[in-house]
């Protein structure tokens, strides 16, 4: 099936809406009086009113980025900025409006959360309408809930914390979330804990012409672990709407978290986040970065190498469709010795979709027997379509290993017929071959999630060669 106001090949299985219905929302457009407004709603303490202020400032001062994808057709006067979906968030699925609670069902959270989930936070609009978390996690004084609950409940964390990996005037976007923000995640495992199934965060956008801007912190104190697991979607409208969240986590000393996400916007979503994360001595952060729709992301996961003996690793995956660029990659930065860092990146594009892995690593004077991997692979299905690499090395330190590589490839006739010798028909010869292109990104991704990614692969792969 062909969507005439996104050329997907396919129908989108997350692309139907509900009817919108809300306790409050806020006019179009961006204004001081907006930002005081949903502090306001929020009742949200002096500083966190003055801290949006001041961004929203510098988010009126800041140009917009001139490198990346082409980001000229949004209008920031004819977005809707804050949207209530309901009165109050709930902790029993069935206490969720009816259009809620039906959208989830066929997203297929409820399911998730009874099969693979220690706990499970759902956003719909600019709010989170619903949180679970299991007892036992509770017994071990980890904490999981919305960003505006985690302000009310635990206001001192949050003071010492939020905002100073990403600063507003870090980028415009990231100046923008820090005005509007809404909803996200708050998650703190104690030292010691050992946070042994995934949490999970759903983000839903409904409304058309819609900004989401969701604020997640995540703090993993000394010898604890933690995985983090978000899915993103939103209903197809011929309108765009805006994506621009920012997540700040620290992995604390002999700590590791894992962070993955699968997005899955529609071809109308301008997809701007800004992730980065901060390591120290002997920590592991983890980013596992999946990105299938929206129709322009712009997205690199960091991690900063502050403690001796950290270690950060990025696996990217792009796949770029029809009016789809996907502009992803990595930053890492060695900032103490025996640091270590690896960047795996796997991107298709096909149908005149374009892929480009932008990355950053950095060495600091005195990181020595710092330890660097980068790998950036590409695959182009056709004539149309479009894959551009952009690597930055800064290497202040001699004694520092470095390895880079990079292939740039079709799928191979000979592999094709290699498989059709086997009676393998060729759309499905070449869903095998890509789904074998990314099995290393994919392998790492839980297996609820794995099912679905490949399954969209095989999806957007109808087609869509020959």
């Amino acid at each position: 099936m062909q969507d005439q106001t996104t050329g997907l090949d396919f129908e989108y299985r997350y692309g139907f809406s509900m009817p919108e219905k809300h306790v409050y929302k806020a006019q179009k457009g961006l204004s001081e009086h907006i930002v005081r407004t949903i502090s306001k709603i929020k009742g949200e303490p002096e500083w966190m009113r003055a801290f949006r202020l001041k961004a929203y400032k510098i988010f009126c001062e800041k140009p917009m980025p001139d490198w990346g994808a082409d980001l000229s057709r949004i209008n920031f006067g004819e977005i809707y900025y804050y949207i209530k979906p309901t009165e109050k968030q709930v902790s029993s699925w069935e206490d969720l409006p009816r259009e809620i609670k039906e959208t989830y069902d066929r997203i297929g959270i409820p399911q998730a959360e009874k099969n693979f989930l220690a706990g499970v936070s759902a956003q719909y609009e600019s709010e989170v309408v619903y949180e679970s978390i299991q007892k036992e996690l509770e017994k071990q004084g980890v904490v999981f809930c919305d960003m505006d609950t985690g302000l009310k409940k635990y206001p001192q964390i949050v003071r010492e914390y939020f905002g100073t990996l990403i600063p507003p005037h870090d980028n415009k976007f990231a100046a923008l979330n820090s005005s509007v923000w809404s909803g996200g995640s708050f998650v703190y495992v104690p030292k010691g804990a050992n946070v042994k199934l995934p949490l999970q965060a759903y983000f839903r956008i409904n409304a058309e012409r819609f900004g989401q801007f969701e604020r997640t912190l995540i703090i993993a104190e000394e010898g604890s672990s933690v995985h983090y697991v978000e899915g993103c979607t939103a209903p197809v409208y011929a309108a765009d709407s805006l994506h621009a969240a920012v997540v700040e986590i620290f992995v604390k000393k002999n700590a590791r978290v894992r962070y993955t996400t699968v997005q899955n916007w529609s071809t109308n979503v301008y997809n701007l986040v800004t992730k980065r994360a901060r390591a120290d001595e002997d920590a592991i952060m983890e980013w596992i970065d999946c990105n299938i729709g929206s129709q322009v992301t712009m997205k690199y996961p960091s991690v900063y190498l502050y403690g001796k003996g950290a270690r950060g690793e990025v696996l990217s995956m792009a796949f770029a469709g029809r009016n789809q660029h996907q502009d992803a990659g990595a930053k890492m930065f060695h900032f103490a010795p025996n640091t270590s860092s690896r960047i795996i990146s796997k991107s298709v594009s096909k149908d005149g979709g374009r892929t480009s892995y932008r990355g950053l690593v950095m060495v600091r004077p005195g990181a020595k027997n710092s330890n660097v991997f980068v790998s950036c692979d590409a695959l182009i299905l056709d004539e149309k379509s479009r894959s551009d690499t952009y690597p930055y090395m800064k290497i202040k330190e001699s004694n520092t290993a470095v390895q880079h590589e990079a292939t740039v490839e079709k799928l191979g006739d000979e592999k094709l017929f290699y498989l059709a010798s086997r009676g393998i028909k060729r759309p499905d010869a070449e869903t095998l071959l890509v789904n074998g292109f990314i099995e290393p990104v994919a392998r790492e991704i839980p297996l609820e999630y794995s099912i679905e990614m490949n399954r969209l692969i095989q999806l957007e792969m109808t087609g869509s060669v020959g």
